[in-house]
């Protein structure tokens, strides 16, 4: 994974064994961000940044000035850090960077921040920079991978959370790295080390509801509570800026995909691992198992698929209110 990357090239870093160049690239911008900031902020002293550190922007520079510029010596100094933001910008003349590449100065630092892109591997270019460089690939992390990463994260801090908590935070930040993150360095002002972060700290100081979610709907429908699903559907239909109903039919669908995996498994204390979810919930697939009969699961997703179609304007023209009571009945079915 990314964080582990990052974890070996900071380490580096640490103990001196620094690169002429980084390259830094792929989807998610939050790693990319990550890492240039701390090369910024911990590759030289305060003192030595005022003449040897300088900042680009891809669309303000062209590659002969970069070079020219990472060509200098350091004054007073044992290294300069020249860093390119936005480097995704000098994509089109990115390949004239390749004689630099192939002997870059040994007491410059050039770091490229290539966002939502990535180099391609059979360029001279590319090859180039692996050589002499390091090349980090930011590649977009899983939905259900973000409750990990949230634990991994706090965990580095001396932090803990509780499942449903992560959860809560996957639900209404999406898959937005630095939004969570930022939500994570506010709770850390208010929660002490060690002390665990539950859903009620996440409701009270975020402003998550840990009672009407789309976990809660899971677990209402997965125990078929109609009461339960009921008031979480009017809650979300009266509040349909943080609870739109695409998400809320794309989080079924996955769920009861999920359930028709499990009710497929032969050995079912593998289902954490086959149905990449956290212990804590498996209960609910359990449940959900019992309660929906592998038929019946097809019948409710073939629903929730055309749900999904009026919920984009196709076919009919239905409230959220309309469309998310239409989907409680084709799930719970009366």
């Amino acid at each position: 994974m990314p964080l582990e990357k990052i974890k070996h090239i900071i380490s580096d870093i640490k103990k001196g064994v620094i690169k002429p160049i980084y390259f830094l690239m792929g989807e998610e911008a939050y790693y990319i961000d990550a890492l240039s900031k701390y090369i910024e902020t911990h590759v030289l002293s305060e003192e030595e940044k005022g003449f040897n550190q300088t900042i680009f922007y891809g669309r303000d520079v062209k590659i002969e000035d970069l070079v020219s510029t990472a060509k200098r010596f350091p004054m007073m100094a044992e290294r300069q850090v020249v860093i390119v933001k936005e480097a995704q910008d000098l994509s089109r003349t990115l390949d004239s960077l390749e004689g630099y590449a192939e002997n870059p100065q040994p007491s410059t630092v050039l770091v490229f921040c290539y966002k939502y892109k990535k180099l391609d591997k059979r360029k001279k270019i590319y090859k180039a920079i692996a050589k002499n460089g390091v090349i980090f690939e930011s590649k977009k992390i899983f939905d259900n991978q973000l409750p990990d990463w949230i634990r991994k994260i706090l965990a580095s801090k001396g932090y803990t959370i509780s499942p449903k908590a992560s959860q809560m935070l996957v639900e209404f930040l999406g898959n937005d790295l630095a939004k969570i993150n930022n939500e994570l360095d506010k709770l850390q002002l208010i929660v002490q080390p060690g002390e665990q972060i539950s859903a009620e700290i996440i409701e009270n100081n975020i402003g998550i509801s840990k009672d009407y979610n789309n976990f809660e709907l899971l677990n209402a429908l997965a125990h078929r509570n109609v009461k339960k699903a009921f008031g979480i559907i009017q809650y979300f239909a009266h509040d349909p800026k943080h609870h739109p109903t695409v998400v809320t039919v794309a989080t079924l669908f996955g769920f009861f995909s999920k359930v028709m995996k499990y009710h497929a498994l032969s050995n079912k204390a593998q289902a954490p691992k086959a149905l990449g979810v956290h212990p804590f919930f498996i209960k609910d697939y359990e449940v959900a198992a019992r309660n929906y009969p592998m038929r019946r699961i097809s019948t409710i997703i073939a629903s929730i698929r055309e749900i999904d179609i009026k919920s984009k304007g196709v076919g009919a023209n239905l409230s959220q209110e309309d469309l998310l009571k239409e989907l409680l009945v084709s799930v719970i079915g009366f």
